[in-house]
């Protein structure tokens, strides 16, 4: 069974930031400290900084999937990759085959 989640107050969420901000102690000290988790106070210093809160579950609005013409470029990319690798397996194969010519019979 999950343990339940807990809730933290804005005041102590401000507290927790301000305490590792002010003491010059590492973030894994800070937290364990406070009794929380590292990733969740980089996650409240992050949101009072005004950057977007970091989650696992995706927010509304935001897609996972990447865009079709970011789509487009990586396929763009691979297929030029895939080209030049060919390429120097042909190259290694002709090199092969000239540095070690197969035994006459």
């Amino acid at each position: 069974m999950p343990k339940p989640r807990r809730e933290f107050s804005p005041e102590f969420k401000r507290e927790a930031v301000a305490l590792l901000e002010s003491s010059g102690w590492p973030l894994m000290q800070v937290a364990t400290e406070v009794g929380i988790s590292p990733s969740v106070l980089r996650n409240w210093r992050a949101v009072i900084h005004g950057g977007p809160p970091r989650s696992r579950v995706a927010t509304p609005g935001t897609s996972p999937l990447p865009t079709p013409a970011d789509q487009a470029a990586e396929i763009a990319r691979l297929k030029r990759e895939l080209d030049r690798t060919r390429m120097e397996r042909d190259v290694l194969k002709c090199a092969h085959g000239k540095l070690l010519p197969h035994a006459q019979g």
